[in-house]
């Protein structure tokens, strides 16, 4: 379930996930930072994986990039001009090596990302049966609540993931996440896998890239009529690279398959316009944990991220916060986090984040549901996870 100018960084007040008192129910709340004080103006101005397009400001491809869309038989000009329209489904770039999504500067207007479908993930009750035995009986449904605005201001490292599938144009929901090897210039973004690669019949999808903070306002009326800083306040970021886990490439499926509980992906990004880290430029990321806390362990989990299929729009942040219980869709399988949630398609990928030391951190991120919207649910991360989010912070993070 559930898939201008880039502004320079506010000074002055950032948001950060934290606990509300000592109690374990999650909060988004702004923390002091960069030395000014609150006010009305303070608001943003204005595994596996293959380099994709730098420089993109100058229109420019590199040449190793340009070596490997001809490897792939790819016109580097046609590709720009249109070319990656054609899924050609014998010739789709399956493979995680294959991985490749030049800038195309301009692409993703806000009316584009606003025709954008979820990329939705549902399981059938059948599926969900399979793993009777080891998971716990089915959450009590939570309405979701609407994330306070402006979203910058109090949940400013999560936004959408915006992508093309065969289908057309897609989104689902990521979260700006620090970068251990590179302290305070994170350019990494958390999503799910199913948000960047199709799985086991599919490759991966093509000009993806992530907008934090997006419809700032959370105006419900088309973000098309919204100024440019609204609609993404802190600029487009392309991924220039992506790893997700090799289980999702050659196992997921339409409705998780196996695949479902290695269904998470890394992002590495670079601004369409300016040169600043991502994490410079929002003032926030949020550390992982790799723990993997078995579902008692972690008290209460919220999630966030932007459903778009109905009754929700895609338009607004929302958020859900539970107690999580288990979920398998079969005993063979690693268990899930399951929690009660009716946010809809286009949620998927957004983070799941846990109290750990007095701070919230991501633990998980939205990877399926079913038909009838009523909870939620997201893998374990652990070694697994651990080691791809290395393999793109070490070799990518500093890039």
């Amino acid at each position: 379930m559930r898939s201008t100018r880039t502004p320079a960084p506010g000074r002055g007040r950032r948001t950060v996930l934290a606990a509300a008192g000592l109690v374990a129910a999650l909060a988004l709340t702004a923390t002091a930072c960069g030395g000014s004080t609150d006010s009305a103006s303070d608001k943003p101005d204005a595994t596996s994986s293959q380099a994709a397009a730098e420089g993109s400001g100058s229109g420019k491809i590199p040449a190793d990039l340009a070596g490997k869309l001809k490897e792939h038989g790819i016109d580097v000009d046609r590709w720009k001009d249109g070319g990656w329209k054609d899924w050609d489904k014998d010739k789709w770039l399956g493979d995680a090596k294959d991985f490749v999504n030049p800038v195309i500067e301009g692409l993703w207007k806000p009316e584009r990302m606003q025709s954008a479908e979820e990329a939705d993930k549902t399981v059938t009750t059948k599926d969900a049966s399979a793993g009777q035995g080891v998971s716990d009986p089915d959450p009590a449904p939570v309405r979701a609540q609407a994330e306070k605005t402006p979203y910058h201001r109090n949940a400013a490292p999560v936004g959408k993931v915006f992508f093309d599938s065969p289908d057309g144009p897609a989104v689902c929901s990521g979260t700006v996440v620090k970068d251990v090897n590179h302290p305070g210039k994170s350019n990494l973004v958390w999503t799910a896998g199913h948000c960047v690669h199709a799985g086991g019949n599919g490759g991966w999808y093509r000009n993806i890239m992530f907008v934090p903070a997006y419809n700032d306002l959370g105006k419900s009326e088309a973000v098309s009529n919204a100024n440019p800083t609204e609609a993404a306040p802190y600029g487009n970021w392309w991924a220039n690279w992506a790893s997700t886990s090799n289980q999702w490439i050659q196992g997921g499926s339409a409705s998780g398959g196996d695949g479902a509980a290695y269904d998470y992906a890394v992002l590495h990004v670079k601004p369409e316009q300016g040169a600043k880290s991502l994490e410079e430029t929002v003032g926030a990321a949020l550390d992982v944990d790799f723990s993997a806390p078995s579902a008692a362990e972690a008290a209460k989990m919220g999630a966030w991220g932007y459903p778009a299929a109905p009754p929700y729009n895609g338009e607004k942040m929302f958020k859900c916060i539970d107690v999580p219980g288990r979920f398998s869709l079969d005993p063979s399988l690693p268990t899930m986090y399951r929690i009660g949630c009716d946010m809809t398609g286009g949620s998927s990928g957004g983070g799941w984040f846990r109290v750990l030391n007095g701070k919230s951190v991501l633990v998980s991120n939205t990877s399926i549901g079913p038909s009838d919207n009523t909870w939620l649910a997201g893998p374990q991360l652990g070694r697994d996870a651990e080691a791809l989010y290395q393999n793109m912070s070490k070799p990518y993070g500093g890039k």
